[in-house]
């Protein structure tokens, strides 16, 4: 059964940083690129921050937030991170942890919540 179990959300004032991280399980995680979204409150769900499969070479970052979030993987812990530096109260949102391996599987995380705010 695979699993991702998001952790590191919580509460940081603006100009901050916080570090996701997404622990998989039950999965060929090197196999899987990885990816992080999230949705705010009223808004869709988007994507922020991707990496590929393997060692990660390809990584992708919405507009927003190019050069303050940093997405990588270990592949040995099975665990993808978002660093996110500079946050914005903008950021604030649920961030949820994806998996997909081609176009047969895929998986979400439960979330984790993020706010920023003074």
């Amino acid at each position: 059964q695979v699993q991702l179990v998001e952790s590191g959300g919580g509460l940081v004032q603006p100009g901050g940083s916080l570090r996701l991280s997404c622990a998989a399980s039950g999965m060929r995680f090197s196999m899987y690129m990885m990816a992080w979204y999230r949705q705010a409150p009223g808004k869709q769900r988007e994507l922020v921050a991707s990496i590929s499969s393997g060692s990660g070479g390809t990584t992708n970052y919405a507009a927003s937030v190019k050069g303050r979030f940093t997405i990588s993987r270990d592949n040995a812990e099975k665990t993808v991170y978002l660093q996110m530096n500079s946050l914005k109260p903008e950021d604030t949102a649920v961030y949820y942890c994806y998996a997909k391996f081609q176009s047969l599987y895929d998986y979400w995380g439960q979330g984790t919540q993020v706010t920023v705010s003074s």
